[in-house]
């Protein structure tokens, strides 16, 4: 689904500014913890040795739902930023508009055909133009557990279901709470795509998210799905409102919690706290996942606006696939290099599991609905508002929800063929 009637035609009344040479790059982005101001530090520093200045242009908010609501009010304005943070299904909706810059020959010259996972390579092009440059892959199904939590009730990190409702019971038995979990709505959406990829499998988890066939909702795996989330929600620590996922990660620090289930950002931001991985805590696959990454790739793309910053732009795209810049940036967000070449043996435990099992090629990649991945905005937006839903009322039932999502998939159908 393009970005709105709203958007349609702005290229050809985007206002045209007089070109002049520029030393400056104004970036939209929605990297504002700790780890991810130290992740943009990188790029900044990288750029600014180029003679650019990066001009910052944060804007707060989980997931970048404020990002985006902001850089669309900017383009419609005619302002829009040089470059900013566009991932997933949303690039090809920029680039459909005929907004993103092109710059296929800083992609030839640094070689991206051989240096990137084929996965990446397609999400930066639109109709076999490269218009984003990739930074760095994050794993969705990854399970943060107190290692001394875990001692005290003598378990091991868990690789099935059946384990892990174990694991619950038996931290609870010791006095401790299981689980860390915010309310906030795409934090219990991304806990929830991690259950229907561990119960349904790749396969019904792509039919459901990214084909969206109305009969998938229907699936017996959904309404299992739908239950064992409900069965987490007892296993979390109070009080479960909806903290932004900073401080959930303060908490699990603070040992509040024995479990967390998120992005591998939270371990970069663990450390940023001072909580040494591997000693205080560890990662492991979201239990029935073992095998899978659940992907979400940061990119960056340009704005054409008035052509005036094409060398600044290219510039910094060329400059993110550095092996150098890849392997700082990354290992300062948590997430792992999109090069095939990059080294394992330069990365943290969870950081190698995560790039060793993405390597493994399209068969254990799967796109994050949440994270989007996996479908459009619209579609992402629908499905999260049903989950939430199910989540904060305990009186609504699976069969409710399976009964709504499939007449949201079936009017999704009906509009994107419109």
């Amino acid at each position: 689904m393009l970005l709105g009637l709203a958007l349609c035609g702005l290229a050809a009344i985007l206002p045209r500014a007089e070109a002049q040479p520029s030393s400056s790059l104004q970036v939209h982005h929605w990297w504002t913890s700790a780890s991810e101001r130290r992740a943009a530090n990188v790029l900044a520093l990288r750029l600014g040795e180029e003679g650019v200045e990066w001009k910052d242009g944060a804007i707060p908010g989980g997931a970048g739902l404020g990002a985006g609501k902001v850089l669309k009010s900017r383009v419609l304005a005619g302002d829009a930023p040089d470059a900013t943070q566009i991932i997933g299904a949303s690039i090809g909706e920029w680039a459909e508009l005929g907004l993103l810059l092109e710059f296929d020959g800083v992609a030839v010259a640094g070689g991206w055909n051989n240096a990137l996972f084929p996965t990446v390579l397609a999400l930066v092009q639109h109709r076999k133009h490269v218009v984003a440059a990739p930074l760095g892959i994050h794993r969705i199904n990854t399970l943060l557990y107190n290692r001394k939590l875990f001692a005290r009730a003598k378990l091991a990190p868990p690789s099935t279901w059946h384990e892990l409702a174990l694991a619950a019971a038996a931290l609870r038995a010791v006095g401790v709470a299981p689980l860390l979990q915010s309310s906030e709505p795409w934090q219990v959406a991304t806990l929830f795509e991690n259950l229907v990829l561990a119960e349904g499998g790749p396969d019904y988890y792509r039919e459901l998210f990214v084909r969206q066939t109305p009969q998938a909702a229907a699936d017996a795996r959904l309404a299992v799905a739908l239950e064992r989330l409900r069965l987490m929600k007892g296993w979390m620590a109070s009080p479960l409102d909806e903290q932004p996922w900073t401080g959930v990660v303060r908490r699990f620090a603070r040992r509040e919690a024995a479990m967390l289930v998120t992005g591998d950002w939270a371990k970069a931001e663990l450390k940023e706290l001072g909580v040494p991985l591997d000693d205080e805590f560890s990662c492991a696959p979201m239990p029935g996942t073992g095998k899978l990454h659940l992907y979400s790739v940061d990119t960056l793309s340009m704005f054409t606006q008035d052509y005036a910053h094409v060398a600044a732009q290219e510039k910094l795209a060329r400059l993110a696939v550095t092996p150098a810049v890849q392997q700082q940036y990354n290992l300062a967000k948590g997430s792992v290099p999109v090069r095939r070449d990059a080294d394992p043996a330069q990365m943290d435990s969870c950081a190698r599991a995560s790039w060793t099992a993405f390597a493994k090629g399209a068969q254990s990649q799967v796109p994050s609905l949440v994270h989007r991945m996996a479908a459009d905005e619209e579609s992402r937006d629908a499905i999260i508002a049903e989950v939430h839903r199910f989540f904060v009322n305990d009186a609504v039932t699976p069969g409710e929800v399976q009964r709504r999502l499939a007449a949201v998939l079936r009017s999704l159908k009906l509009q994107h063929r419109k």
